[in-house]
């Protein structure tokens, strides 16, 4: 009987696809496509789309905007929100064995590849048609909806051809993760050091708002407390203590000892990250938030749109004039905008922090079990690398008992950690979000390690042959 993948093998024959490169490009040459990626992203960003008319309001996801590198109105109004979807979609079917896949196979790893492409294609296709007949581009006629809809679905394909292109050896590190940090440190220096005057009458940039402040005499709290959630000199100072902390637990490792019996009994040790599910929790939660915002504002437009639906009020209530959350799920899953914000409605903050909390070690929990990094599975690894741990024979069952004194905790505790620095970093207004400085400074430390490894392969060509490359 065919597998799934196997029944969409015609399908994804017809999708375009990106060749590898004939050899492996020097470094140079990867940095300089690299560039080139990135220069075509922002290019993309800043391009509005044809058919859209006036102001577009109240931005529903403008909270979660850095998780899928998209910006309001432009080409990227989906941004990566598509890629990444499939992309987690895939790998839970895979995990969990609903679809069976062997990656050691290469037929196997190119109907997975082939088949995530499709499902980016999919996925962008109801997203684009959400948005449409959300109303976050106004009220549309049906050939203007059409053009919005195809720009739409050209752009996330190219922006998969983009990704392919740099996972395939002509750029270097991922095409989703350089998209990610370069729309989250977009934001950031924007927040910094924008020019443009606020709602508040002043600089939106946090370091140009608190020089005019003082020096018209506003005084250091007025610096450091501003209204609307806009950048202040706390979220400065918050956002500079948060960095230096993720970049200390992303450092720290919980090592344990092992031995290589094909090496003569060689020790060594197995370093566990301390953020042992880094900020995957956080991406999880962040997508459950965005569908939860995309669907309660889908039913009330058309149900509920005046708020008198007792039931339809649990979901969401929005305000009538800006479409913003005033009640309800919607709200409670949409951050608060810095202290001002706390404040004002503490209530809030707190059901927030619960639900992000509770979130984040649920999805920890359901991904160390369906990534292949629970006990089991990194038993089963070592065992079949020829490693064991020392004063215990090389048995899957022993060295998981060893690992279950490990991993579960600290796949508990990291979903912990991630979320509380997102919840401090939201309550403070830290400048780019808590939730983007995670994915931010764990983007950076993958590159520092890839420019790292890449050098060094350069300068020593004898590493390439130990690591089995030509």
């Amino acid at each position: 009987m065919p597998r799934i993948l196997e029944l969409l093998e015609p399908v994804t024959r017809i999708l375009p696809e990106v060749e590898k490169p004939k050899q492996k490009l020097p470094l140079r040459d990867r940095l300089i496509w690299t560039a080139v990626v990135l220069t075509l992203y922002f290019i993309m960003s800043e391009i509005p789309l044809y058919g859209i008319k006036g102001a577009l309001g109240y931005d529903p996801f403008m909270y979660m905007r850095w998780l899928f590198a998209s910006k309001r109105g432009t080409l990227m109004e989906l941004g990566i929100g598509p890629i990444v979807t499939a992309g987690l979609i895939m790998q839970l079917l895979v995990g969990s064995k609903i679809i069976e896949l062997d990656f050691t196979n290469p037929r196997d790893r190119a109907l997975f590849s082939a088949s995530q492409k499709l499902m980016t294609l999919i996925w962008g296709a109801i997203q684009s048609i959400s948005y449409i007949l959300g109303g976050a581009f106004g009220q549309l006629d049906i050939y203007t909806s059409i053009i919005i809809f195809l720009q739409l679905m050209i752009t996330t394909l190219l922006l998969m051809l983009m990704d392919e292109m740099i996972q395939k050896g002509w750029g270097l590190g991922s095409g989703v993760s350089l998209f990610i940090a370069a729309g989250i440190a977009q934001q950031m220096f924007w927040e910094t050091f924008s020019p443009v005057i606020g709602s508040d009458g002043k600089y939106i940039g946090a370091i140009l708002y608190t020089a005019q402040t003082l020096l018209s005499g506003g005084g250091l709290m007025n610096a450091l407390i501003r209204p609307y959630g806009l950048p202040s000199l706390t979220g400065l100072i918050v956002t500079t203590v948060i960095l230096l902390f993720v970049i200390y637990m992303e450092g720290t490792r919980i090592e344990v000892p092992i031995t290589m019996a094909k090496y003569r009994g060689i020790r060594t040790k197995i370093p566990l990250k301390f953020l042992y599910v880094s900020n995957i929790p956080i991406i999880f939660t962040s997508m459950l938030f965005v569908d939860i915002q995309i669907i309660s504002l889908l039913i009330w437009r058309q149900f509920n749109v005046n708020n008198t639906n007792i039931i339809l009020n649990l979901i969401g209530t929005f305000n009538q004039t800006t479409n913003t959350p005033i009640g309800g799920l919607a709200y409670y899953t949409k951050p608060p905008s810095g202290i001002s914000s706390v404040i004002s409605d503490p209530i809030h903050a707190i059901i927030y922090s619960a639900l992000l909390i509770i979130s984040s070690v649920i999805f920890s929990i359901i991904w160390v079990q369906a990534s292949g990094l629970s006990p089991r599975d990194q038993a089963e690894q070592l065992v079949e690398s020829g490693l064991q741990i020392p004063g215990f024979r090389s048995s899957p069952k022993v060295i998981e008992g060893i690992l279950n004194r490990y991993i579960p905790p600290l796949t508990i505790l990291s979903g912990i950690i991630v979320a509380l620095i997102a919840i401090v970093a939201d309550l403070l207004g830290a400048i780019g979000s808590g939730m983007g400085i995670l994915l931010v400074v764990g983007i950076i430390y993958q590159y520092w390690g890839m420019l790292t490894q890449e050098q060094m392969m350069e300068a020593y060509p004898i590493l390439k042959r130990l690591a089995g490359e030509r």
